[in-house]
């Protein structure tokens, strides 16, 4: 059971979680939603093909990408959220920032899905006064350099992630979140090379010995690029099949860009476990 704000999610199948991108350069559909009209209607999409939540982010956290500062990430996010909340799903923001949390959360936001961990000075708190869950994330380094040669720095990456994110729901907790407003990430992609990526996802039930749900987050992601030779934009096939290994090896939230065809996947993995999706 997840407390997600003005939700109560029992995650008895894999829930779908849709991607709504306000940014100009996010790694897969970077400037497709780039408005408040945009990203509205794109979320409303998602919610017609089957989106179990939304995440909504005001700043790329792809390899390489630009800083945004707080006043353009809330002016870009806030009226989005504002719309958004009264379609009856939960909403989760993608931030790393305090003042965009709290900002958000008074907007009706009901999850913070942060790539640092609540780790910036005063994050913690501005969760913990609220009813809001928090995704932790594992990120080596931060987005502007996160790629730069992760190889050395994982003695072995399962354990190592593991650690830290064991770490870091202690934190949380002793700062006041409870363990059942919180999910974990292992964070595809941030730090990792090929090889550690591909470790992390043959090994991904071990991250139920955290005792909270498991968040993945694959959907369109280089490493798939670079098992298929594929580009972004035709990597469909590999993200939903991504999506299905992770559900079977224990996620119960799939971040996704395909929600319709990964829904459909989804449906037979919970019928085979006799869950209907």
């Amino acid at each position: 059971m997840l407390r997600c704000g003005r939700f109560t999610l029992f995650l008895d199948r894999p829930f779908i979680m849709g991607i709504v991108n306000i940014t100009p350069d996010s790694f897969s559909d970077g400037g497709r939603y780039n408005s408040t009209g945009g990203a509205i209607t794109h979320a409303l999409h998602l919610l017609e093909q089957g989106a179990d939540m939304l995440d909504i982010g005001g700043e790329s956290t792809r390899p390489g990408a630009e800083a945004v500062n707080a006043d353009q990430e809330l002016r870009r996010v806030l009226p989005v959220v504002q719309e958004l909340v009264k379609c009856g799903v939960p909403l989760s923001v993608d931030t790393s920032k305090p003042e965009v949390m709290r900002a958000a959360i008074e907007a009706g936001a009901d999850m913070i899905n942060d790539v640092n961990a609540l780790r910036a000075e005063g994050a913690m708190e501005a969760v913990a006064a609220s009813d809001a869950a928090v995704c932790l994330m594992h990120m080596q380094g931060e987005p502007r350099s996160m790629q730069h040669q992760p190889q050395p720095r994982y003695l072995d990456v399962v354990a190592d992630v593991s650690a830290f994110l064991k770490a870091r729901i202690a934190a949380v907790e002793q700062a006041g979140i409870s363990r059942s407003r919180i999910v974990v990430d292992p964070g595809f992609g941030f730090g990792k090379t090929l090889e550690h990526n591909l470790e992390l996802l043959r090994h991904l039930d071990r991250f139920q010995q955290l005792g909270v749900p498991l968040l993945a987050g694959l959907s369109r992601k280089s490493m798939l690029g670079a098992i298929t030779g594929l580009a972004v934009e035709e990597r469909m096939v590999p993200s939903v099949a991504a999506a299905v290994i992770a559900a079977i090896k224990g996620a119960r939230i799939i971040r996704v860009h395909d929600v319709k065809e990964t829904r459909q996947a989804l449906q037979i993995v919970s019928a085979i476990n006799k869950k209907v999706a």
